[in-house]
């Protein structure tokens, strides 16, 4: 049976979530018989080195023995252990320029590595990510910067919380006014997003209602791509052929800009996509959106007014709609657009994030990965490298790894 090794996390700023927690790890331990599991310590994690060697789970600094090592972020190249099999998000399947130094070493070192981002069925739809709370956490965030931008409700900070169940407390008595919200996507990311809308007890509309009637009470409208992208030749929308062809189809969004007081961006973008808008629209006079917490946040993206991405510490920004330039926040004008674009939000839950994503993978891969299943399609196709050479599926990444 294998030994398996939990990481610290090492990329800096430093993450603080985990693969397994602690309940996970012992319950992994009893179902699978002979199963070893250690954790190097980390004084970051979300989970103390105390709360696993409670429930019974060894430290130990050295991973060397270890078979299979679990992590969330990038490791240094530095610290690879040659010969084992990895699993974190690496962020090399796109040629990140900043990891081919990472992935060369994985290639020298004889590195497997199994990419969290590449597990997926067999029609592409992803198995694991800690989407869903990125998307809780970037909605409470955005609602968050309306509140305080124009002094009309407070919300705790989500990472001053202990849990998910804590931050869901904080809506019982939050009165949010007549507002409308453009909720875009159609994964887990904007699940995240609709669980707080319902959560606050924010009305779902149609987008006809959305456009056509005025409310006495907070709605919101979830828009996925066939709401938002049109052919530009026959009008119609063929989800195929969106994804085979964006660049034949045109954004609808510019309809919903008049209506809507704030934007919670999920939605998938690349630069074959149409923007939600562009920055010339935001000095038009029907621009009515005032906070946009771009969960995605794609640089100069679907939303081209995300031009960095924010921290924890110091979540928004100000772009003047005018003069198109960064300026402070909370500014109660709509004449500045407050921007949330956090890009590590579920370390604002780690221990919940953490748990969730240990779930999905001890349901879908744990089984196969210890072991040795090499016919389980899922995990050769999350396989980017294995005994010093690219797997198949990443062949493309051959100018980028040797």
């Amino acid at each position: 049976m294998k030994k398996i090794g939990i990481v610290r996390e090492t990329k800096i700023p430093q993450d603080n979530r985990v693969a397994f927690s602690p309940k996970q790890c012992v319950a992994l331990l009893e179902k699978y018989k002979g199963l070893q599991i250690v954790v190097q310590p980390s004084a970051n994690r979300c989970f103390t080195d105390q709360e696993y060697t409670t429930a019974g789970i060894a430290l130990q600094d050295n991973l060397a023995d270890c078979d299979i090592l679990f992590g969330v972020k990038e490791q240094k190249m530095e610290d690879l252990i040659q010969n084992k099999t990895y699993l974190f998000f690496s962020h090399t399947k796109k040629k990140q320029p900043y990891n081919k130094g990472l992935m060369q070493a994985m290639i020298a070192k004889n590195i497997r590595m199994i990419d969290y981002e590449c597990l997926t069925h067999e029609d592409g739809q992803r198995v694991v990510g800690f989407g869903f709370f990125a998307g809780v956490v970037g909605a409470h965030n955005g609602m968050k910067t309306y509140g305080k931008k124009f002094s009309k409700f407070d919300l705790p900070a989500v990472h001053t919380l202990k849990n998910f169940d804590e931050m869901l407390h904080s809506y019982f008595a939050l009165k949010i006014p007549n507002i409308k919200i453009v909720v875009t996507g159609g994964g887990r990311v904007t699940s995240g997003l609709l669980e707080v809308m319902n959560a606050m007890d924010i009305k779902n509309v149609s987008p006809q209602d959305y456009l056509q009637k005025t409310f006495n009470y907070p709605v919101y409208v979830h828009l996925k791509s066939g709401d938002l992208y049109q052919h530009k030749t026959h009008g119609n929308y063929d989800r195929e052929e969106f994804h085979s062809q964006p660049f034949s189809y045109k954004c609808l969004f510019e309809n919903y800009v008049a209506q809507t007081d704030v934007l919670l961006n999920g939605i998938y973008w690349d630069k074959t996509i149409d923007r939600l808008f562009e920055l010339e629209d935001l000095q038009k006079s029907n621009f009515n959106i005032s906070v946009i917490a771009d969960v995605s946040c794609d640089i100069d993206g679907s939303v081209p007014c995300t031009i960095e991405a924010t921290t924890i510490a110091d979540p928004v920004y100000g772009y003047d709609k005018k003069t198109l330039q960064k300026v402070a926040p909370y500014q109660p004008t709509k004449d500045v657009i407050d921007l949330m674009t956090v890009d590590n939000l579920p370390n604002e839950l780690p221990r919940d994030a953490s748990k969730f994503f240990g779930e999905y993978l001890e349901k879908y891969i744990f089984a196969d990965l210890i072991a040795d299943d090499h016919s389980s399609g899922m995990l050769q196709r999350a396989t980017i490298c294995n005994e010093g050479k690219l797997t198949r599926y990443f062949a493309y990444l051959s100018d980028y790894a040797y």
